[in-house]
């Protein structure tokens, strides 16, 4: 880990990757800023305080005013890495026979818009670290490469954040900015399933030493939970 003390901030931080996230960093010295829909569903996020410099704020995704309140409190505040983590599936009924539209805009507005809006409003504050960093939480279900049924909605939101992350790599190199969607694998989370390859604990931490050796040469590109490339 890093010597230096950094500043992330971490959506969705009140369970799965999210939490583990905030978990490993504040053990590692980060100063982490945790955000989550409802605070009063942020208990095991809370009880994490005792392990460094944390600060619980609530923010919803979907509401541009919740953004815009949350970016306003970190007013002149430096943030050197930004997690994009917050994110949503979907229900199952995501086929040509039993497509909900309404679901699938909401995931593109979870999935995809929000981490673009939250990573532009906080540029000034990103712009104020070294080595500014963001991050955010793709799958392969995303990569044009990868065949399956169903899921349109889940499939198109992490696509077109795909290339939304890719694009603002390109944007803010001139700003020494680092973008990147990340896999984070097939973890056992609410979402991966007690079945999935990898625990939470190995998935956060592969990211975090991904996040620890990112250089601008890297940015914009479709990495893994342990640093290799992946096809898009």
């Amino acid at each position: 880990m890093l010597t230096i003390r950094e500043t992330a901030v971490i959506t969705g931080a009140n369970r799965g990757l999210g939490l583990e996230f905030a978990r490993q960093m504040l053990i590692a010295d980060y100063k982490v800023i945790a955000t989550c829909r409802q605070l009063e569903e942020a208990d095991e996020l809370y009880a994490l305080s005792d392990k460094g410099s944390l600060t619980v704020l609530p923010l919803e995704l979907t509401d541009t005013q919740s953004i815009a309140d949350f970016v306003k409190t970190l007013h002149g505040q430096p943030i050197d890495i930004l997690i994009n983590n917050a994110g949503v599936m979907g229900a199952p009924t995501q086929d040509v026979d039993n497509m909900e539209i309404e679901l699938w805009m909401k995931l593109l507005r979870v999935n995809t818009i929000a981490p673009f809006e939250l990573t532009t409003r906080l540029l000034p504050n990103l712009k104020m670290s070294e080595r500014p960093r963001v991050i955010a939480m793709s799958s392969q279900m995303g990569a044009l490469n990868a065949n399956g049924e169903g899921f349109y909605a889940y499939r198109s939101s992490k696509a077109a954040l795909n290339k939304v992350m890719q694009t603002l790599a390109l944007q803010l190199a001139k700003d020494k900015v680092i973008v990147c969607p990340v896999l984070p694998g097939w973890v056992q989370t609410d979402m991966g399933g007690k079945d999935a390859d990898l625990s939470v604990d190995e998935s956060v931490s592969g990211m975090l030493r991904v996040l620890d050796n990112l250089s601008l040469e890297q940015s914009g590109q479709f990495l893994t939970w342990h640093g290799t490339q992946h096809t898009w």
